[in-house]
């Protein structure tokens, strides 16, 4: 882990914002009467995705992905000015969250002002032309990293950024030299000591891949030397073939532990259901009841927790990156009531130093996870099919309190019978 990591991260939640589709208006200032609710539906952090202005040439859709940036030193003017930003963010504060931003710093869009200013600062192919090292990504241009000015560039950008902001999202950390993010922290500390820095480590196949093409890209254990938290992508290939019925759940419960074992003790992974690359997790779980339990067990992981925009209205659609298409904000379902007692339970019972233990019933689809540490004994029951079934457990019978909704429960004979709703109680030390 970077050395002066901040264990709290733990029982963090953060939020992340598309500020095109958020809102109607899609700007920075039509955000702000909507912060009072995000603050109250738990959010510590809000990550917006990248509010750079974005490149024209080579665009995909009508708009263009927001992650193709044309100036790493200018907001998007379909969002608004950097002035409305610095009130946005000014906003956020005073509500005291913190605010995290999108650096895309693999790559910039065909068009980009570096490319205009500083071609020698990109990869080229044999022929001299710019190019990039994955194929899907054709509205970009990769930076080589092998030339030194431009770390300099990128880092005056960050810190720059660093007086207004508290936070970055670091788009495919793995494709940028792990020494560059040591150096970037190093400087930025300076600026605006307590930052934080997430990566978006890439999905295990995709890495191994890449450096069997000769392509440099960071393992995990390697950004936690730089990084606070990284994405969980390790191991969600695994989950996302469970949401399929394409593998049992114990495979994904033993990945859990896994990390557990192998990862520096203060490790966190980011934990999510979905994100703005991944499909909403309700469109693979129409079922309120499962999406309950799923949502329930989210929180009861180890590492920092985080919603994407819509996720409290279930929506099912993901918004496209290149279009307006604004979340659903009336789908008459609202998962926030859940969402509010989680947070108090995250920030109230678990803890950073808690040791996890996950297993799983494959035929009921049930996960029972444990986490404990000299104080106390935390047990979460999810029901991902939300059928009931019989958990032995290893604590004293009895009667005990479900944090989630308040209801008793009962172990008899070590046996705890669920009907199918997500339970998360206590057991002190002492008793265990």
């Amino acid at each position: 882990m970077a050395h002066n990591t901040d264990p709290r991260l733990q029982n963090k939640v953060i939020y992340s914002i598309y500020v095109r589709v958020h809102t109607p208006e899609g700007t920075f200032n039509s955000i702000i009467p909507d912060l009072d609710r995000i603050k109250a539906l738990g959010t510590d952090i809000i990550w917006f995705m990248p509010i750079h202005t974005i490149g024209v040439k080579g665009k995909k859709g009508s708009l263009g992905c927001p992650y193709a940036n044309r100036d790493y030193r200018a907001v998007n003017p379909a969002y608004g000015t950097m002035a409305d930003f610095r009130n946005l963010c000014d906003e956020i504060h005073k509500r005291g969250m913190k605010v995290m931003i999108d650096v895309v710093y693999n790559h910039t869009s065909p068009d980009s002002v570096l490319w205009e200013t500083h071609p020698e600062f990109f990869y080229k192919r044999p022929d001299g032309t710019p190019g990039n090292h994955v194929g899907d990504w054709s509205d970009v241009i990769d930076l080589d990293y092998n030339v030194p000015e431009l770390w300099d560039y990128q880092i005056e950008s960050l810190t720059m950024w660093a007086k207004i902001v508290d936070g970055y999202r670091c788009d495919v950390a793995s494709l940028v030299p792990v020494e560059f993010w040591k150096r970037a922290r190093e400087a930025v500390a300076k600026i605006h000591p307590g930052f934080i820095w997430l990566a978006e480590s890439v999905h295990r196949e995709f890495g191994a891949d890449l450096r069997a093409s000769g392509i440099k890209a960071a393992r995990d254990t390697e950004l936690f030397e730089a990084f606070d938290l990284e994405y969980e992508y390790d191991i969600r290939t695994v989950f996302d073939k469970v949401l399929r019925d394409e593998a049992p759940l114990s495979q994904w419960t033993d990945l859990l532990e896994f990390q557990e074992a192998v990862y520096p003790a203060n490790y966190n992974k980011m934990r999510f259901l979905e994100n703005h690359d991944q499909p909403r997790i309700a469109s693979f779980i129409p079922d309120e009841k499962d999406l309950i339990n799923y949502t329930a067990m989210l929180y009861f992981l180890k590492g920092t927790t985080l919603l994407y925009a819509g996720q409290e209205w279930e929506n099912d659609h993901r918004p496209s990156l290149f279009e307006k298409e604004d979340i659903d904000r009336e789908t008459g379902r609202d998962l926030t009531p859940l969402m509010q007692k989680l947070t108090q339970i995250k920030r109230g019972y678990l803890s950073a130093d808690d040791s996890f233990f996950a297993k799983a019933l494959d035929e009921s689809k049930t996960a029972v996870m444990t986490r404990f540490n000299k104080d106390s004994k935390k047990i979460g029951i999810f029901c991902l099919k939300s059928k009931g079934a019989d958990i032995r457990l290893e604590i004293p019978d009895g009667t005990y309190q479900n944090l989630i909704d308040d209801s008793e429960i009962t172990v008899s004979d070590s046996v705890l019978r669920t009907d199918g709703k997500p339970i998360i109680f206590t057991v002190q030390r002492k008793e265990a």
